[in-house]
């Protein structure tokens, strides 16, 4: 298994898994980006950055992210995505996928690093919750779909 930043010829296999991850979590219709979208945000106008697992020469997980700003800490880096394949599961690649993304905040010097799970996800709470980190539940979510 190999973590590495992502390259332009990685965005259609990227696409793909976040289409896997929209099925996972129960919105399959949801994914309205495209590839030629996603290939623009990493790598032309670089809104957002990817590293990807690779095992015999496939892409098999992702992780994307995206720096962002706290008015009370300072720098922060927000982890998007984290996907691995169902059938490469449980065999550390999600564990190496967040650990680079982990070392790559505290290399940018972040503050703070913010991602969200879904509630009835057990074995993402179980994973981040093994990693340590604070689920809170005090804030809800906003958002708004322009």
């Amino acid at each position: 298994m190999n973590i590495r930043p992502a390259v332009l010829s990685d965005v259609p296999a990227i696409h793909g898994l976040i289409v896997e991850l929209a099925v996972y979590e129960r919105e399959p219709d949801a994914v309205i980006n495209t590839v030629s979208s996603l290939e623009a945000d990493l790598f032309v106008h670089k809104r957002c950055f990817a590293e990807v697992s690779e095992l015999d020469g496939e892409v098999v997980g992702f992780a994307l992210y995206f720096f962002g700003y706290s008015t009370w800490k300072g720098r922060t880096l927000y982890l998007e995505d984290i996907y691995v394949k169902e059938s490469h599961r449980k065999h550390g690649i999600g564990q190496a996928l967040f650990n680079t993304v982990v070392d790559i905040a505290k290399r940018e010097g972040v503050r703070r690093m913010d991602w969200q799970v879904l509630e009835w996800n057990t074995p993402a709470i179980a994973f981040y919750e093994k990693n340590k980190a604070l689920l809170d539940g005090e804030w809800i979510n906003g958002r708004l779909f322009l």
